[in-house]
Parts: structure tokens; C-alpha cells; sequence
């Protein structure tokens, strides 16, 4: 094998129709925007609430700017953790409920870092079979012995749980699922974790900020605390509408990140400009009840739009609504012709979801309005028939 294959193998992507590209957006976050020149209705952003444009938001990044300057300039360890960074920690520890907070720059460096933090060759990391990229990743590159159960099957957990003799023990889930929209059964999985001494980690990327008492996501929308889940990673790049994640938990947890987890330690910090404006946000997702509220009804209108349509959805009450279309070929079809209409919706296809599984992965934000909603849906009907002949 040699590299000389690398032009054929990017053939035969795109002959799959997985072929993945770059577009170039022009315009803010927002639902309507400008893509390569063409304005476009848009329902594929994870800016659920809306924040990532929010004049406020703006305001704060301008005066962490001056304030702070642009470059973290180093890492945290070294000279790169400022007072922004500092106080945004604090805010977050408490917006969660837990003792602590640590900011990673990314989620996916949050995940990884805290999963090859805490586990080695002696441990055992138990994964729901969804779970995202990054928490996989973590799991394989801890070296620990690495099991995925099924979909939220607290029974299938169990079984395996107790065929380890682990010296420690990590049950891995996303809060919402990132292409199905579904909610992790966090009560069960906890429970199960913690008759076997396991801690909980919980990766709510798509949760904090949409549901829970003033967005604090699904572990607080079942009523959880830090008891069953030890450690929760938040992302602040969707519903937080900045960017950079964090992990929140016990003093002892976020020490031993401090000491161990190798994507805090040797990368530069965020921009302390972004921790800012990240305080910003974090206020306006706990006070403006009327986005989420907003979300919740675009949500329900959509769905029963959909129902109407004969459109197969998926089982999530989240802003995620997968439209199931099956073939990668189709999916893009139908891409290509909602984009000619003026919506963009990316269509998501092999690997990242299973094969013949592929979908229109629909995002709502609480700035969308009912009229744009209604457009979709009309736009959905038309080119769902000129497609596949039929909106079945």
C-alpha cells in the first residue's frame, strides 16, 4: 500500500456519494445567510438559541478584546489563563452545579482529554454504541479496555459491567445524541453505573442550554445531580453561540485534569476575548426562558408539519429533527434540491451515521420564525415529491 492510492480512494468517496466539501458562509450565524453568493433559508446550524450573533455577545467580545487582548498566549499552566478564563470557570461550576469547572478549547479536546485523563491499561470505559466521534476516540486512546453497549440499554450495561474486574470503571453518553436528537435514559444508566462503583460521564453538547431548569441540560431536566453524574462536558459553541467547552465536577476531578489531561495541558488556552463573551452568554441562556419556550414550539409545530407530510422523523423532542432518507445518493439529492429552492440543510451520510441510514439533519433555532417554518415544510413537500416521486 502506498499514497499513490489516495486519488483513488477519494474517487470512489465520491462515486459512494460520500465525498464530503467546504462551504463558504458569508454572512453571521443566522437563519437566513448568505452561501457562496446565494441567500439561503437556513436549518442546519447548532445555534439553537440563537446567541451566536447576539448584539450583547458581540459587545463582550469587543471589551475582552481591549481589555485582554486577542491570543491566549500560551497555555493555562504556563502564562495563557486570565482572569476571563478565571471567573467564566467559577460561572460555569456554578451553572452546573458542581464544585468546579475547567475550560477545554474545544469540545472534542474536553472529551478526549478527560476520558485518557482518568483511565490506562487497568481500567475499563463502557460506551453507548452512538455515542460522538470524540468520546470514542478518548475511550480507544485511554488504553483501557473498551465496550460499547446498546443504545441507551441500561440491561446490556449491566451485563457487562459485571463481567469486568476493572480496576476503575467509566460509563460514557452524550446527553442528546448529535444526529438522532434522542435523549440519553440517564436515570437508568446512572443507576446501573452506580451498582457497579462506576462514575457517569456525560458529554451535553446538544442538551445544556435547550432543556433543564434555565438551560442546564439533561442531567438536571431528570432531576440528576453530581452524585450519579461525576463528570459533565459542556460545549459552548452551539446553544452558547461562542466557542471552547468545559468539564465540570469535584475538586479531585478537575486536579487530576489539571495534572493528567494532555489536551489542557499542552495547548494554548481559548481567547480570552471568547471567555468574555462566553460570560455574556452564559447569563442571557439562564434569564431568556422565552428562547427555549420559543424552541419547544418550533419544535411541536414542526414535528406535526412533518407527521402531515408522511416525513419518517426520528424520536427526538429536541432541536435535532433527523428527516430518515436511507441512501447517501438520496440524501444528497434531496440536499441539492432544497438548496436550489433557498434551504440549506446538509445532508448527513456514512460514516458518521450507519449505512442506509443517511438523513436531513433539520436544526431549529428559537430565531426562526413560524413563516420561515412554514416555507421549509412547503419546500420539503415539493421536493420530497420531485425526488422520490412521493413524500412517503
Amino acid at each position: 500500500m502506498s499514497f499513490d492510492q489516495l486519488h483513488a480512494e477519494l474517487q470512489a468517496r465520491k462515486a459512494q456519494s460520500l465525498y464530503r466539501q467546504r462551504r463558504i458562509l458569508q454572512s453571521p450565524q443566522s437563519p437566513e445567510v448568505i452561501v457562496e453568493g446565494r441567500a439561503c433559508l437556513a436549518f442546519c446550524s447548532n445555534d439553537y438559541l440563537g446567541l451566536a450573533n447576539h448584539p450583547e455577545i458581540i459587545a463582550a467580545l469587543k471589551q475582552g478584546a481591549d481589555r485582554y487582548g486577542v491570543g491566549g498566549g500560551a497555555s493555562h499552566l504556563v502564562n495563557g489563563h486570565s482572569q476571563a478564563h478565571h471567573a467564566l470557570e467559577e460561572e460555569l461550576a456554578d451553572f452546573s452545579g458542581r464544585p468546579r469547572a475547567l475550560l477545554f478549547s474545544t469540545g472534542y479536546m474536553a472529551n478526549m482529554g478527560t476520558i485518557t485523563a482518568l483511565l490506562d491499561k487497568r481500567d475499563g470505559v463502557f460506551q453507548d454504541r452512538l455515542n460522538h466521534a470524540s468520546l470514542l476516540d478518548g475511550g480507544l486512546l485511554s488504553g483501557a479496555r473498551f465496550q460499547r453497549f446498546l443504545h441507551n440499554d441500561a440491561d446490556n450495561l449491566n451485563t457487562r459491567l459485571q463481567r469486568s474486574d476493572a480496576r476503575r470503571k467509566l460509563v460514557v453518553c452524550d446527553g442528546v445524541f448529535s444526529m438522532d436528537g434522542d435523549l440519553s435514559e440517564l436515570p437508568a444508566l446512572s443507576a446501573t453505573a452506580a451498582q457497579h462503583q462506576a462514575w457517569m460521564m456525560v458529554d451535553d453538547a446538544h442538551g445544556l442550554g435547550c432543556i433543564g431548569s434555565q438551560g442546564r441540560g439533561t442531567v438536571d431536566h431528570f432531576g440528576l445531580g453530581h452524585e450519579q453524574v461525576q463528570v459533565l462536558v459542556g460545549t459552548l459553541g452551539k446553544a452558547f453561540g461562542t466557542s471552547g467547552a468545559f468539564v465540570a465536577g469535584s475538586e479531585e476531578l478537575i486536579e487530576t485534569l489539571i495534572q493528567h489531561a494532555r489536551t489542557y495541558i499542552y495547548t494554548t488556552s481559548m481567547s480570552p476575548a471568547v471567555a468574555s463573551a462566553t460570560r455574556a452568554s452564559l447569563k442571557l441562556v439562564q434569564q431568556d426562558e422565552w428562547r427555549r419556550e420559543k424552541l419547544n414550539d418550533l419544535i411541536e409545530r414542526f414535528r406535526r408539519g412533518c407527521e402531515q407530510l408522511g416525513l419518517p422523523l426520528m424520536a427526538s423532542a429536541t432541536p435535532i429533527q433527523p428527516i430518515m432518507v436511507g441512501s447517501a445518493g438520496r440524501a444528497m439529492a434531496i440536499s441539492a434540491a432544497l438548496e436550489a429552492k433557498g434551504i440549506y440543510i446538509g445532508a448527513i451520510r456514512p460514516p458518521t451515521v450507519p449505512e442506509g441510514s443517511a438523513r436531513l439533519r433539520v436544526t431549529l433555532s428559537a430565531m426562526h420564525t413560524d413563516a420561515q417554518l412554514d416555507r421549509l415544510l412547503a419546500t420539503l413537500e415539493d421536493v420530497m415529491v420531485g425526488v422520490t416521486g412521493t413524500t412517503d
